[in-house]
């Protein structure tokens, strides 16, 4: 096994996981701490070392408000830990590997977190690499930062960084550990060449970020996995357009520097504590003074995700994507029929009057408008980025996850049920799952591993034999696999109105726009 591997910073010791056959590096650092200078500043290199640096435990957790990151639910659900260290200095990754040598060349799978951009940690219970990597993979999990500390903007900044690199920081972490993966990987016996990236909520609309970014055309992402959330989602009053401009970003930077620090310039905002500027920006959050989300900076991202969707600016390469049947919110909700007309017309603009047509708007049954209308928000986007990458002639695969939870609170397959799963690591969940869940388990860390490995997620199953087919997503065939008590293609038959909408939203954003 390799135990002792180079990086750019210097040498790494890792050790034994509690899988003889896998040994894990953890906290290895892939940039200079993003503290002092290099607060509100891109990653900048790693500083070297002298000797071996034994890489035994996680790095600290990136700086955020636990409880409100969390809430109950999910501090329930992961275990989570208030006395874990966090710190400005928290750019590190953790690295999972079977190889026995350098020369073996194993693909590459490397993960990007979820936390709605507010918080969440690599070293959650969940996402213990060991499983996935002993399907034959090298798993690595990068930290990077969150909320104010990674998604800020202020005139002083943009004009220190030159007008560039100058606010998403937390997406430039996401890519200099990518970056740093291609560099490195191949010491711990990863191949530099078949790199996928994959990630969950927050880190589903990080891994749609990463492939649009011109930032990363020819560069090391082969391919990529979202889950329950692609951040095109099809929104009111402006088809996806959330995030703020940079000039908009700046704006609400150097207001938050005034109101909310006290401070007027940037050099006095880094020479603030941090636990000072994490307590305001979470009271500048509850407060609802503004966000701290992606920002179109006309560098990382020069639009909307959702209009780089569609003006075909996605890198040309496998893409899995899918959700689970718990999340989010319907498309439209509305508690009069005037209510609906009027969403009807911020959604779909000149398709709005074949779009209440669908829903059979004249009916005046309100209840009968909203079911025919009746689709989230995540499966929608990830239907939107396969139907664009299926105009493209790509052929890419769509999931759906229903599979019963377990647990006195009956919470159905709610936003993030999946990850247990797919990390296989079922047994560090306080939750009482059975055989048919560990069956499930097995087979989506499966279908995750031959993705990563071949594009393909078909293969099979522990016991040798072909696990269900999963067809891939084209115009002939837009149904998902079902990952429930069986796994299966999905047989049932999107109603004619939901189809409608699908229609509309593409005809709108790219097919005839």
């Amino acid at each position: 096994m390799i135990k002792i591997a180079k990086t750019e910073g210097g040498l790494v010791r890792g050790t034994y996981s509690s899988d003889m056959f896998i040994t894990v590096f953890k906290g290895v650092p892939f940039a200079a701490p993003a503290t002092g200078k290099n607060r509100w500043r891109a990653p900048q290199p790693v500083e070297p070392w002298e000797g071996i640096r034994d890489c035994f435990e996680y790095g600290p957790a990136n700086m955020t408000d636990y409880d409100t990151a969390y809430g109950p639910f999910y501090e329930n659900e992961w275990h989570w830990d208030h006395d874990f260290p966090m710190s400005e200095d928290c750019l590190q990754l953790n690295i999972w590997t079977p190889a026995k040598t350098p020369e073996e060349r194993l693909p590459v799978m490397v993960w990007i977190f979820g936390g709605g951009l507010i918080g969440g940690n690599p070293a959650e219970n969940e996402f213990d690499g060991e499983r996935l990597a002993r399907r034959g993979v090298v798993l690595v999990s990068v930290n990077y930062r969150t909320n104010v500390f990674g998604l800020f903007a202020h005139p002083e900044i943009t004009a220190e960084a030159g007008g560039k690199h100058c606010t998403n920081f937390a997406l430039f972490d996401q890519k200099a550990g990518i970056d740093w993966v291609g560099r490195n990987i191949a010491n711990f016996g990863g191949d530099p060449d078949n790199i996928t990236i994959f990630g969950q909520s927050a880190g589903g609309r990080s891994t749609l970020c990463q492939i649009i970014s011109p930032l990363n055309r020819g560069g090391y992402i082969k391919k990529a996995i979202t889950q329950s959330s692609t951040g095109i989602n099809f929104a009111i009053g402006g088809h996806g357009t959330d995030y703020l401009t940079l000039k908009e970003a700046e704006a609400q930077g150097d207001r938050f520097f005034r109101e909310w620090l006290g401070v007027t310039t940037l050099e006095e905002a880094r020479a603030l504590p941090a636990k000072f500027v994490l307590e305001k920006c979470f009271a500048f959050l509850k407060a609802r003074a503004g966000q701290f989300q992606f920002v179109v900076d006309d560098d990382f991202l020069t639009d909307q995700p959702v209009n780089m969707m569609a003006a075909g600016e996605c890198l040309p390469i496998p893409v899995m994507t899918g959700y689970t049947t718990g999340e989010f919110f319907d498309i439209i909700t509305a508690k009069s029929l005037p209510e609906f007309e009027e969403k009807a017309h911020l959604l779909y603009g000149k398709y709005a009057e074949e779009f209440l047509e669908l829903c059979d708007f004249k009916s005046g049954d309100l209840d009968r408008v909203l079911a025919l209308s009746k689709v989230n928000g995540s499966p929608f986007g990830a239907r939107l980025l396969l139907m664009r990458a299926a105009d493209d002639n790509l052929h890419d695969w769509l999931y759906e996850f229903n599979a019963e939870i377990p647990g006195e609170d009956d919470p159905g397959d709610y936003h993030s049920s999946e990850l247990y799963f797919v990390f296989e690591t079922l047994a560090k969940s306080p939750r009482p799952f059975v055989g048919k869940h560990y069956d499930l388990a097995r087979m989506m860390c499966n279908y995750w591993t031959n993705f990563a490995k071949t594009g393909n997620p078909n293969g099979k199953d522990a016991d040798g034999k072909p696990m269900p087919e999963w067809i891939p997503f084209t115009d002939d065939n837009s149904k998902p696999i079902v990952f429930e008590d069986t796994v299966h293609m999905s047989t049932e038959e999107i109603a004619p109105s939901i189809k409608g909408m699908y229609r509309l939203a593409a005809d709108l954003l790219w097919r005839k726009k």
